[in-house]
């Protein structure tokens, strides 16, 4: 991977057509076009450090604001402490509009509202993160599986407006606001954790007592409707 990065000079020439990205195909090159509006806060390849921004080396897969050595706002320390991975999904959105996931950034970037830029700037991103970015069917396109759930139930859409309805019990202990004092945030989760976790509580793989009643008290399509509605809660 370093040495991917230490030629990143003979990106232009590297990169393949059409990298895949979230939900379209992406091309790295234009990404590369379009990275031109982050770079006064950003960099990336060989011997980036961190400026304003910082560096965008090995993104996928990293926690929102984690670097350890980088100085956070406190909007992104609250992303971080939600547990959010940044993946094709998560930077999709975060693209197409930062303060909707971060809201209070001191980021001037206003986001990127055309769908094609953002997958663009997903695929040049992707060529700078961990092996095997050269592999089509890797992060982002896929995601290593940690389970070994239904993909019915993952499939199920959940309706936010009846999670709304179900997150009185969530909320008495998890903050609707997002804060995570003592407890950690479920807000803003992807849906698919949020699901993969309560189903790994309800059965009683995943530790904690409280948890499993809880879930062993919802059916698949309320899990559903929980996972929509913390997915999109606003802040």
């Amino acid at each position: 991977m370093r040495s991917r990065l230490a030629h990143a000079g003979l990106l232009a020439l590297l990169l393949p057509a059409g990298a895949p990205a979230f939900g379209q195909a992406g091309d790295a090159e234009n990404g590369q076009e379009i990275f031109a509006k982050c770079k006064g806060c950003h960099q990336i390849g060989a011997d980036a450090v961190h400026r304003i921004g910082p560096h965008l080396n090995f993104l996928f897969g990293r926690v929102a604001g984690s670097h350890d050595d980088f100085r956070y706002s406190k909007s992104f320390q609250r992303l971080r402490n939600t547990g959010l991975e940044w993946h094709a999904d998560t930077l999709d959105a975060f693209f197409e509009n930062p303060r909707t996931m971060a809201s209070g950034t001191r980021m001037s970037f206003r986001g990127l509202p055309d769908a094609q830029d953002r997958a663009d700037l997903i695929a040049f991103l992707r060529h700078y993160s961990d092996d095997p970015a050269n592999i089509p069917e890797a992060d982002p396109t896929a995601q290593a599986s940690d389970h070994d759930i239904d993909p019915a139930i993952l499939a199920l859409e959940g309706d936010a407006e009846y999670g709304a309805y179900l997150s009185g019990e969530c909320t008495t202990c998890h903050q609707a606001a997002g804060g995570d004092d003592g407890i950690p945030s479920i807000v803003l989760w992807p849906e698919e954790d949020f699901v993969i976790a309560m189903q790994a509580y309800k059965s009683k793989t995943r530790a904690h007592p409280v948890m499993q009643m809880v879930a062993g008290r919802l059916g698949d399509e309320e899990i559903a409707a929980l996972a929509a509605y913390f997915a999109t809660l606003e802040e």
